[in-house]
């Protein structure tokens, strides 16, 4: 099978340059461009395995662009790294809530780039190839905690009767914890079984979406009582 390029928007010339020239090396095949409109054109024109993509952008920001590859059968399920410069949490929940699969801050290191996208290529090979294998042996089936019912078989989530709508990631970082519930879990320990790389130094990826969990499942997310803080080493969920 024909590997795939990886597309790359990014307006900093030189930041994309230096990021193309990274990827080549890795022997990625690589497709860039300056700003979202020639991004869309680029990702339609040809399918891709990858798009790292930049939030400030000219002609269509990166959140626009997101929403649109999103909303296109032939891009909606390709994994999306957004790249920001903008620290404020509400900017990157609104774009993982769009579907962003995972995001770097800038400034970042090669190797923090390099470690998300090999976890995230290998996660779209697994997706691809699940797509066509045979039905999946069937879990162990739905976990209760006090009035939070987590059902794997169905990827649902209720509390009580309330039906809670989860972004993929956010319901396999619920179900990681709730199936160690009691245990202490570090945060290199959720990067590696949750997100699939490892421990690079970088947890606002974690603690990112424990928030945004909180925000999801908790009754009072500043008093959480499901998901807590073991401060200096990472969280337990009590249940």
């Amino acid at each position: 099978m024909e590997q795939r390029p990886i597309l790359l928007v990014e307006d900093d010339a030189a930041l994309r340059d230096t990021l193309a020239y990274n990827l080549r090396q890795e022997g990625y095949e690589t497709l860039t461009a300056a700003d979202g409109v020639t991004g869309l054109e680029l990702a339609r024109a040809r399918p891709v395995a990858l798009v790292i993509l930049d939030v400030m952008l000219p002609r269509l920001d990166g959140l626009e662009t997101l929403r649109q590859l999103r909303g296109r059968p032939e891009t909606a399920r390709v994994p999306v790294l957004m790249l920001t410069a903008r620290v404020e949490e509400s900017d990157i929940v609104a774009g993982l809530e769009l579907g962003a699969d995972d995001y770097v801050t800038k400034p970042f290191s090669w190797n923090e780039v390099r470690a998300r996208i090999r976890a995230l290529l290998r996660r779209g090979a697994q997706q691809a190839e699940g797509a066509g294998a045979a039905e999946p042996a069937a879990k162990s089936g739905p976990l209760l905690v006090n009035d939070l019912l987590i059902d794997e078989e169905r990827r649902e989530v209720r509390k009580g009767e309330r039906v809670i709508e989860l972004p993929a990631r956010l319901f396999e970082l619920l179900t990681y914890l709730a199936r160690h519930r009691g245990i202490v879990l570090t945060r290199g320990r959720l990067l590696e079984h949750v997100w699939g790389y490892e421990y690079a130094g970088d947890t606002r990826t974690v603690d990112v979406h424990v928030r945004w969990l909180r925000e999801k499942i908790e009754d009072d997310p500043a008093n959480p009582q499901l998901i807590q803080t073991v401060r200096g080493v990472g969280y337990r969920f009590k249940g």
